[in-house]
């Protein structure tokens, strides 16, 4: 009996994936769903023939984006929208298509999420070399572009012959699928390998499956952890996307209603409660809500959920001021459940809850004090006053207010629908504004803040959840940089709603530039002044309605309360992608709520407003805490 199957390695590489499930809980899928490629002269008789013949017999679905950094991005979109429990494979050619991954690769990594890239690369016999587009480094033959994913990588291997891929391929689902070491995979492909043929073992491509592991908290640590629960009187959770990606909503919900302790988000966190819940005290640190961060600000002890702990999360490390402040840290990474000195409790958020939960009650733990959770009451109540203030449209003639579309889209829309966003002041404004109703109404990709993410990270999610609700919420920024999706879009039929917000450039980073004491300089979208020869001059009039119908999409421009309402509500209507331009006033911002984000002023300026910008920044840095007990 012939125990072997003589395909190409790009044959081989494509029945490999379809093979691969996961499971958890009992519940079982297939864990690469499709095939994103930009075909080219270094992957399309390899991997691509290895597509176009066994893609479909496998059951794998074949996608052409329009640009290799977007198709990273739908792939992590669609695995963070998820859990982690499906991703895509991205295939480019060699060189600059190889190259344009490694924005998206980073981004994947940095946000604990699975993406399998396979990109070309040079001759592995070297006879044509130097082929075009490769790399030719003078001290070192076995370099090319691609190694420059191996710091973005969490797992990166080269094919240099086909038997190696008998060990690469098992070792990259097994990280893919671990959650605690997840994230980009990157198996580089010399273009020859690719063709070349070999005699596989046919166990190779038997059905696997994949055990995605929930460890379980250590019952020492669990003791370490009641007992500074017990002693604490003004606790904190914080909820990270680890915990959504767990799916230990509502294990986390049971567990703040019957101790009284409040809940505060991350941006990958929120949504992990109702926004009306009782304990949901709303987003914490430099972008967060003025409950959560008086409440952390006092707490003494801060149990973090599922977070890698960012520097917008712990505002800089200057959000927990209380002198004898400790940290439990549950999370299937060790290094974020490590962090600021915590107590660590290695293991999965839903199992975590769960024993936690039981022991404390073993312990006789009741809970907080009413007093706390008064408290508690009071701040969000007034926290909840001040959101629907900042989004309430105000009764004037001019332009609405970026605040005001927000809520605007959230009333309209409504709180099940998955808002996506990424780069620029607005994720800080719909971390504060946006009110979710579910753990997946609320898509941010904020660990690499990506300008380009939003348009294909919509595109992900409604391939997830294709009977859901997705509005894309868009700076004109960040929609100049990667809008190319949306031919993408309209090719599969999808429908979902990307609102642009035209407020001529990067405002945010303005916002920014004048915060630390520099002049505004370089960051609208402006002519240039033919006088002085700088970017003074008008407002560059970008058409986006007709740029985006050019692609396909229906377009609209909204320039009123009740023409965002009427626009929003058609979108739901329509057949296809819909894009409705909201101008709006640059200079309506978010006020300031107090909190603060570090990044350094000009030690050295020859104007006075910056060095007096300094001197306020280094007293902001006396609150700064690097170390904890």
């Amino acid at each position: 009996m012939n125990r072997f199957s003589r395909l190409t390695t790009g044959q081989a590489v494509v029945r490999f994936m379809a093979r691969q499930f996961v499971e958890r809980d009992g519940h079982e899928n297939r864990f690469i769903d499709g095939i994103w490629a930009i075909f080219g002269h270094g992957n399309v008789a390899g991997l691509g023939q290895g597509i176009v013949e066994f893609s479909q017999a496998e059951g794998l679905k074949f996608f052409r984006p329009q640009h290799e950094q977007a198709m990273v991005h739908t792939a992590a979109a669609y695995a963070k929208h998820r859990n982690r429990l499906a991703t895509f494979a991205c295939t480019t050619s060699i060189g600059p298509g190889a190259a344009n991954m490694i924005t998206g690769a980073a981004g994947a990594t940095v946000n604990r999420v699975p993406v399998l890239l396979l990109p070309s690369d040079y001759f592995a016999n070297r006879v044509p070399d130097p082929v075009l587009q490769q790399l030719e480094h003078p001290l070192e033959r076995d370099v090319s572009v691609n190694d420059a994913f191996r710091s973005v990588s969490r797992f990166f291997d080269r094919i240099s012959r086909p038997e190696q891929l008998l060990a690469s391929f098992p070792e990259a689902f097994r990280i893919l699928t671990d959650p605690a070491e997840t994230g980009a995979v990157t198996i580089s492909l010399p273009e020859d390998v690719q063709a070349e043929a070999h005699d596989w073992p046919i166990e190779f491509f038997e059905k696997r499956i994949w055990h995605v592991r929930r460890p379980v908290p250590e019952p020492e640590l669990v003791q370490e952890a009641i007992e500074l629960l017990k002693a604490a009187k003004r606790p904190i959770i914080i909820s990270g996307g680890g915990t959504i990606y767990s799916e230990a909503s509502e294990e986390l919900r049971h567990f703040a209603e019957e101790f009284g302790i409040p809940v505060t988000e991350t941006q990958a966190g929120k949504g992990v409660l109702n926004w009306n819940h009782s304990m949901n005290a709303g987003p914490i640190g430099s972008n967060g809500a003025t409950s959560a961060n008086k409440l952390a600000r006092d707490a003494d002890l801060v149990i973090a959920i599922g977070t890698r702990l960012s520097d917008f999360t712990t505002a800089s490390k200057s959000a927990f001021q209380n002198p004898t402040v400790h940290f439990l840290g549950v999370n299937v990474v060790p290094m974020d459940a490590n962090k600021l000195s915590a107590r660590p409790i290695v293991a999965d958020a839903k199992r975590a809850l769960d024993v936690l939960r039981i022991e404390l009650k073993k312990a006789g733990f009741a809970g907080t004090r009413m007093e706390y959770r008064n408290e508690i009451k009071n701040l969000k109540e007034e926290w909840d006053a001040k959101v629907t203030e900042l989004r309430t449209p105000q009764e004037d003639s001019g332009l609405l207010a970026e605040l005001a579309a927000i809520g605007l889209v959230n009333e309209t829309i409504g709180g099940k629908a998955t808002v996506v966003c990424a780069a620029g002041g607005m994720p800080g404004e719909l971390l504060r504004l946006w009110r979710p109703e579910d753990p997946k109404a609320y898509h941010m990709e904020y660990g690499f803040s990506c300008m380009g993410y939003e348009i294909p990270g919509g595109v992900g999610v409604k391939l997830a959840d294709p009977d859901r609700e997705v509005v894309v919420m868009v700076g004109d920024g960040s929609y100049l940089m990667m809008n190319s999706e949306i031919v993408t879009a309209v090719g599969e039929g999808l429908r979902l709603t990307i609102v642009l917000i035209d407020n001529h450039g990067y405002q945010c980073i303005l916002g920014l530039q004048r915060a630390v004491g520099v002049s505004d300089f370089g960051n609208e979208l402006r002519y240039r002044d033919s006088g002085t020869k700088q970017l003074t001059g008008e407002y560059i009039p970008v058409d986006f309605q007709k740029h985006a119908e050019s692609m396909g999409a229906n377009s609209t421009t909204a320039r009123t309360a009740d023409e965002l309402r009427k626009a929003l509500k058609n979108a739901r209507n329509a057949d296809r992608v819909t894009v409705i331009v909201v101008p709006v006033d640059p200079e309506k911002r978010m006020p300031g709520m107090g909190t603060w984000w570090d990044v350094p002023v000009a030690e050295v300026s020859g104007e006075e407003r910056t060095r007096k910008t300094r001197e306020t920044y280094e007293r902001a840095t006396e609150s700064q805490r690097t170390v904890f007990a």
